[in-house]
């Protein structure tokens, strides 16, 4: 006698071929805990930078001149580049790192049509607003900055989502709404950053992983 799960089973695995043939399915929720891991240390060692210097609480403060001296002996937007480059460096490293490790566990290659057009999605987004966030330096404007980083980043997730799941679109417009919503509160910046960068990476990260990788 035939198993009557078998249709069900057929409709499912019909569903992951479909799945598979639009999405690029092996970006790891391990990416996105590593990700807000390394933002969260960038954000700490902000607040330690703003903290030895004497200033207040906040992203970058209109008070806190990008070339002011500081008693670490290095300038606030040489710090803030450095600590940039790193966590962006780490996270990036990262996400390769568990995304090839999965993609080879499902048998798949990462060299996929599929992933050159997420990257070029989600860079897209980002160049622009990394071309806008230089006009806030030039401006001095950088107390806009922590805003308008989760802005663009949201709209870049949106943008690959289309690549990746829905579930990406999701993260992607609460990065979105938080960035505009934090726009008007530029007091706050280091904890909507923290939290839009790192907490919100860390939850999707927990919930992508417990959703599509533990057996």
């Amino acid at each position: 006698m035939r198993n009557v799960q078998t249709p069900i089973s057929d409709l499912r695995q019909i569903r992951q071929l479909m799945e598979r043939s639009r999405y690029f399915i092996g970006l790891s929720g391990l990416s996105g805990v590593a990700a807000g891991c390394f933002a969260l240390l960038g954000v700490g060692f902000l607040m330690a930078y703003q903290w030895a210097g004497g200033h207040d609480l906040v992203f970058i403060a209109e008070d806190v001149r990008l070339n002011a001296p500081h008693p670490w002996g290095i300038s606030p937007i040489v710090f803030l580049g450095l600590n940039a480059a790193a966590v962006l460096l780490g996270a990036l490293g990262s996400a390769y790192y568990f995304t090839r490790r999965r993609v080879i566990r499902l048998g798949y290659s990462i060299r996929d049509p599929k992933t050159y057009k997420l990257l070029f999605n989600l860079a897209l987004p980002l160049a622009v607003g990394g071309v806008f966030c230089l006009a806030l330096v030039y401006h001095g404007l950088g107390e806009l900055l922590g805003p308008t980083t989760l802005v663009f980043y949201g709209l870049s997730l949106i943008n690959g989502s289309n690549f990746v799941s829905e579930e990406l679109r999701l993260l992607g417009y609460l990065e979105l709404g938080l960035g505009l919503i934090s726009l008007f509160f530029v007091g706050y910046g280091f904890y909507t950053w923290a939290l839009g960068f790192g907490v919100f990476h860390i939850v999707y990260g927990i919930w992508m992983y417990a959703k599509n990788e533990v057996v």
